[in-house]
């Protein structure tokens, strides 16, 4: 019994056989078996459990017509040892009904079924079953209730029997030091150790596969490397096992090459072994040599891959984006069998939105039988990051109604989406779901909720929950600096960047990307240079290549061309599309042609990333009235197989995402649109608003532009939220390309009319519009 208890390797249940075979339902068992027929058949489950082949064991188990007590537990046991661990739960009501009494080996195996199943009700009621029987002193199954409580996180429940109990053996220690262990609570678990010593209990190799794992999350080497010489000591380092454990703790402290070296010293390897080694690659992020020791497990050594070495190798695949060797290893999982585990399902989902195949994803989140919150958050992540913001609120509402239970990593993934969509009804919802659950508590959480408020115009939220955060990291900081800055409050921005400075908490490089287009979207260059050059010479950060991207930016768009140009060819390393496009993008605003050619070659050179270059130089001739070339840029566009990205808006009312492209006619209220839009039109043309026809890029007359421009999407979302919001009510749209011009002239003339706020949020920043005045300066 003592043997059994020792091990602690956790099984993951198949979901696909979590349910009571007909055998539990209907057991009918013939009544014409003699004796030696009885012992014959009461052989043969010996044999086959002994084997591991439950279906067959369970088969014969059925023709027997009054099994013994022992056969009921050997039953019991396999389950529970192997799965589907359910079938332990049911077999023991089955027993019971039956009239047979159980006994003290009887409780452990079922305690360790709860244990895998997480199901700490089922595992009270067992202990409620001990109490009855009078078996809570007995040393086994006492020790089995502590190790329930534990694993499942009833610390409290745990500690109580651990304390009551008369006599601790290894196996009593272990089982606590275990549950600690695997519930991350470091210090505790080293402080149980100690005790442990303390009481004169030496520490076996089981209570060191135990440690292992909390001291690696904890990135406590000094602690692992004094386990590591304590195993050596007492020759537990040849174990398998042990081996395994200290290869894990030192790839979690990022020392891989110890890690290699006790992985190499290894005279036999199993697939456990192997799948750590892999995940500790993963870890360290060397995902190439994960890939390669796939391989070696699979192709040189002839090892069939475990469910978690698949889960591992498809992250580095997603890491990689290789989409190829990930398609592979849905292949085998679905020749093997494999693809039914849940968890190996949720990271195939979670590659194949990294590579951006989200139709594959969502195709493979219907085919799975059972979804679990990991399964609904990896969609949810990848529709945000590849732009079916909506498509994740969708999907959210099926998980809801699904009955699956909502952690804070869906809401970490939710978040954005609102983001996106400046789902501000939505994202409010997001932060009160996450106060009642506690989800506030975890700063990831937080952060995406700061985010979501300051793109959904309400920069003084974000705030509040900023200042509220009982922690906060570097993250939090660059999240809320950021926001500002694309609100174009870089007093606050800067303001909060010397709070960071003088809290201790060093600024990284993504903060300097936040300050920095800070100074861009407020045309403060010489503050922009000076943080520039202080992030080298003080911070000791180096330039990548996005910070500049955020020099040229703005450089350029305060009018220096020539300065931005010049900056660019004194990068040390060779510019991108993204450098030669801002500087592009500035050209057009400022009519440069000769220069906008130059950087357009430059840029076909390189390769265009999309259309947005072909539509920036198209529109530089447009606005200088050179239609034959504007036409042939859209021609070499076309031929190329690029399709202009069109314009469209959106506003969220009632919890309603409306969205708008220009020239929409196919709107329900279309009609009551244009209506509005003509009557503003009339009205601001009687304040003196005159249409700015250089931004429509086509060779039309005069008034035929004026209509273009009438049409274009943020105008039309406007004149809808007028129509749909009280007059009292602010207005917010957001959009994917760029305000132009004219729209930013037009929507201060419609402040002025209608009296209210309106905001826009393109796709550089926030403008809020008020009393015919914009926050921007008319500088964007």
């Amino acid at each position: 019994m003592r043997r059994y208890l020792k091990r602690k390797e956790a099984f993951i249940p198949n979901p696909k056989n979590q349910h009571p075979s007909p055998h539990t339902q209907n057991c009918r068992h013939p009544q014409h078996i003699n004796n030696n027929q009885t012992r014959i058949l009461h052989n043969l489950v010996r044999l086959y459990a002994a084997r591991n082949q439950i279906e067959l064991a369970r088969h014969v188990f059925d023709q027997i017509p009054n099994p013994s007590i022992v056969l009921w537990n050997m039953m019991i046991r396999a389950y529970a040892w192997n799965g589907p661990f359910l079938q332990s739960i049911h077999l023991y009501h089955r027993m019971l009904q039956l009239g047979v009494k159980p006994n003290n080996f009887t409780f452990p195996f079922l305690l360790k079924a709860c244990s895998a199943l997480q199901a700490i009700q089922l595992g009270r009621q067992i202990h409620d079953h001990v109490l009855t029987l009078g078996l809570q002193t007995d040393l086994y199954v006492s020790t089995a209730l502590l190790d329930m409580y534990a694993k499942c996180g009833n610390f409290f429940e745990a500690q109580t029997i651990f304390d009551s109990m008369s006599h601790r053996d290894i196996v009593s220690w272990n089982a606590i030091i275990g549950g600690f262990s695997f519930h991350a609570f470091h210090d505790q678990t080293i402080n149980l150790v100690v005790q442990m010593q303390q009481a004169g209990i030496v520490p076996n190799s089981s209570t060191i596969v135990s440690l292992l794992p909390t001291v690696g999350q904890a990135n406590a080497l000094c602690q692992g490397k004094a386990i590591h010489a304590y195993s050596v000591r007492k020759i537990f380092s040849h174990d398998v096992v042990v081996a395994t454990g200290l290869l894990d703790m030192y790839a979690k402290c990022h020392h891989l090459s110890y890690a290699q070296k006790i992985f190499n010293a290894l005279n036999q390897k199993n697939e456990i072994c192997w799948s750590a080694m892999i995940g500790g690659h993963v870890i360290c992020d060397s995902m190439r040599d994960a890939l390669a020791l796939y391989d070696d497990m699979v192709y040189m050594h002839g090892l069939n891959p475990t469910p978690v070495t698949l889960a591992t190798t498809l992250r580095a695949c997603a890491k990689l984006t290789d989409l190829n060797k990930g398609k592979n290893l849905h292949c085998y999982m679905i020749k093997s069998g494999i693809n039914s585990d849940t968890t190996v399902g949720n990271s195939l989902i979670s590659m194949y939105a990294k590579c951006g195949i989200m139709n594959d994803a969502l195709e493979f989140l219907d085919e799975m039988i059972i979804k679990d919150s990991v399964s609904y958050s990896a969609i949810i992540s990848g529709c945000v990051q590849n732009g079916y913001a909506e498509k994740a609120v969708l999907i959210f509402r099926q998980m809801q109604l699904s009955g699956t239970d909502t952690d804070s990593a869906t809401m970490i993934g939710l978040l954005p989406a609102c983001s996106h969509l400046a789902a501000l009804q939505h994202g409010v919802c997001c932060h009160g779901y996450s106060v009642v659950r506690g989800f506030t508590a975890n700063t990831s959480v937080c952060n995406a909720i700061i985010d979501m408020y300051a793109k959904c115009g309400k920069i003084h939220i974000s705030r509040q929950v900023f200042d509220r955060m009982n922690k906060r990291d570097i993250v939090s900081w660059n999240t809320m600096i950021i926001g500002y800055g694309i609100h174009g409050l870089y007093n606050e921005a800067f303001s909060l960047f010397h709070e960071l400075q003088a809290s201790g908490m060093k600024p990284d490089d993504v903060t300097l990307i936040a300050v920095l287009s800070a100074c861009s979207h407020s045309g403060l260059v010489t503050e922009g240079k000076y943080w520039f050059n202080t992030m080298t010479q003080d911070l000791n950060i180096s330039p990548r290549m996005v910070h500049y991207i955020c020099m040229v930016d703005l450089l350029a768009r305060a009018g220096n061309l020539d300065e931005a140009y010049s900056f660019i060819q004194k990068m040390p390393f060779e510019p991108d599309v993204r450098v030669w496009s801002a500087l592009l993008s500035a050209c057009r605003t400022r009519k440069n042609v000769e220069m906008g050619e130059q950087v357009s070659k430059k840029i076909q050179l390189l390769g265009p990333e999309g259309t947005g270059n072909f539509v920036l130089m198209s529109n530089i001739y447009s606005s200088v009235g050179r239609w034959d070339d504007a036409a042939h840029i859209r021609s070499i566009q076309k031929h190329q197989g690029y399709k202009k990205i069109p314009g469209c808006s959106w506003i969220e009312i009632s919890g309603v995402i409306h969205g708008f492209i220009g020239g929409d006619r196919s709107h329900p209220q279309s009609v009551s649109i244009n209506n509005k839009l003509q009557e503003l039109l009339v009205q601001m043309k009687k304040m003196g608003y005159e249409a700015d026809s250089g931004f429509v890029y086509h060779d039309v007359e005069e008034e035929e532009k004026e209509q273009i421009l009438l049409y274009h999407s943020e105008k039309i979302a406007i004149a809808f939220g007028i129509l749909n919001t009280s007059p009292s009510n602010p207005i917010l749209v957001t959009k994917n390309l760029r305000i132009c011009v004219d729209c930013h002239t037009a929507v201060k003339f419609m402040t002025l009319i209608t009296k209210r706020e309106i905001t826009v949020r393109d796709a550089s920043r926030f403008h809020h519009f008020e009393n015919g005045v914009c926050n921007c300066r008319d500088f964007w």
